[in-house]
């Protein structure tokens, strides 16, 4: 059977669009071409692959079993031909990035100002967000993330060195209520935590002792998913918090936070840029993984 690329192209757009008008605007033609284009395809296939109704377009299981498998092929031909294209030329186009809040040296501001001073022809849509997703799904050409929870099938190039978590008050707070010893003194003492989305649990903060991890599960007074208030909390004596060392030097070098428990924080694998495993990266994607390595 000779492949309709045409066909397939346009069924791609109405299944990411999951409508016909933004497909036909997508794709800069009318509509009712659109419609012909999916039934043409579906007769030939002699298969239903979209469902309609008055309100809401979908996929049919045959059709979302298409998808899946011819998406990501046509991807990886659309990164073919524009690195074949583009070989010469210098980097450009959007490139959208998922970011941990707690990934400090990639979000801090200089290594990405360096890299739009390099590359103005790239335009760089950042997206920082705690929640685990793919990325490849979502539409992101990278990520940037702690080591241990990126997908094993991820290309990861080293954005940091090895990081450690601690807890942290300011002096205020440890002259009205004392230091904790141990980890397992937390609960006697009021805690600010961070929590990823308004429904999840908070965070259980991790600590090791001769070379065995444990974490423990902290009862907050005040809980947030923003760093930032954690740390103004805790500056203005709220409590102990939680976080990235890399995150809290500022304000320990400042002397407005004092680190708790060190004995209890060993170092883990730091953060990456992570991307997927292809041969041919586009152009401002490889811009930015040698940038990365340069910075190292």
């Amino acid at each position: 059977m000779a492949i309709d690329l045409n066909g397939i192209s346009v069924f791609l757009a109405v299944a990411e669009a999951r409508s016909f008008r933004i497909a036909a605007e997508n794709l800069g033609v009318t509509r009712p071409a659109v419609s012909q284009t999916i039934r043409r395809l579906e007769d030939r296939l002699g298969v239903a692959l979209v469902q309609r109704t008055t309100r809401s377009v979908g996929l049919t299981e045959a059709g979302e079993r298409l998808y899946q498998r011819v998406a990501p092929a046509i991807s990886e031909v659309g990164m073919a031909l524009d690195a074949t294209a583009d070989r010469d030329s210098a980097p450009s186009g959007l490139l959208r990035l998922a970011v941990s809040s707690i990934a400090e040296q990639f979000i801090s501001g200089p290594l990405l100002a360096r890299f739009a001073d390099a590359f103005p022809a790239v335009q760089v849509d950042v997206t920082v967000t705690d929640e685990e997703f793919d990325i490849v799904a979502e539409g992101y050409d990278a990520g940037v993330r702690l080591g241990e929870v990126i997908d094993q099938d991820m290309i990861g190039v080293p954005v940091s060195g090895d990081q450690r978590q601690g807890a942290f008050a300011a002096p205020s707070y440890i002259e009205r209520f004392g230091k904790p010893e141990h980890p397992s003194e937390l609960s006697a003492h009021r805690c600010i935590g961070w929590r990823p989305a308004p429904h999840s649990a908070p965070y259980r903060w991790e600590f090791g002792q001769n070379g065995r991890e444990f974490d423990v599960a902290v009862d907050p007074q005040i809980t947030t998913n923003d760093m930032w208030l954690m740390i103004r909390t805790a500056c203005a004596g709220g409590g102990i918090t939680f976080g990235m060392e890399d995150t809290f030097k500022r304000y320990v070098a400042s002397g407005q936070l004092v680190p708790l428990l060190q004995d209890y924080c060993p170092p883990f694998a730091g953060f990456f840029l992570y991307y997927p495993s292809r041969r041919n990266l586009a152009p401002k994607l490889r811009a930015l993984v040698d940038h990365v390595k340069r910075w190292r």
